[in-house]
């Protein structure tokens, strides 16, 4: 099986290309565009500024490829932001994968968003074997409210998509690399996920 971590300006892939490699599963970090079709799974994670990380997609032309895959594709954090239509950060478009415009926290409560929530209102098969309002791990000042796409929520000054699901696009707002045994089983249950290329 082929599993491709998608490159851009943005952090983070070293980390989840470690996570996969403690189940054993073998992954390259590219952003070349044939490899990426290649895959059988994709997984776009980020940590970073929705803005400079959009630049670095529409150079490499990859915000049009991305959103015509049709493997299971897995957005991460900066990734779930950024596979929507829009996000409040730096008024930046985004590559519409999810009709939803991204949100900032309002700074009455701490901003950012950081540590262990819990998930809820659990769906889809990302979630096999996980229980609800099991504890991950978030790190994020901006939010995908609560829509028809969402496969989990957490409540956080204000409820909102913890997952979002579409056809074969996946994407979770928390971490799953940085989230124990809960977050390398979602990864697991992602790499199972059936698909085609």
């Amino acid at each position: 099986m082929k599993i491709a971590i998608i490159r851009y300006n943005a952090g983070n892939v070293h980390s989840v290309k470690s996570a996969l490699g403690r189940l054993g599963i073998e992954s390259i970090i590219t952003d070349d565009p044939a490899k990426l079709m290649m895959a059988d799974k994709i997984i776009f994670p980020g940590v970073g500024q929705a803005q400079t990380a959009m630049e670095y997609l529409i150079d490499k032309k990859l915000d049009k490829l991305i959103p015509t895959f049709k493997q299971p594709f897995l957005g991460i954090c900066l990734g779930l932001q950024l596979m929507c239509n829009f996000s409040e950060e730096k008024e930046t478009e985004c590559m519409g994968v999810f009709p939803v415009n991204v949100q900032k926290f309002p700074e009455k409560l701490k901003v950012p968003h950081i540590g262990w929530n819990n998930i809820g209102k659990l769906k889809s098969d990302l979630f096999k074997g996980i229980k609800e309002n099991s504890y991950v791990y978030f790190v994020h000042s901006y939010y995908a409210p609560a829509s028809e796409f969402c496969i989990a929520e957490t409540d956080y000054i204000l409820p909102f998509s913890a997952a979002l699901q579409k056809d074969n696009f996946y994407a979770t707002q928390f971490h799953p690399e940085k989230s124990g045994v809960i977050g390398t089983k979602i990864l697991e249950n992602f790499i199972n996920l059936k698909g085609e290329k």
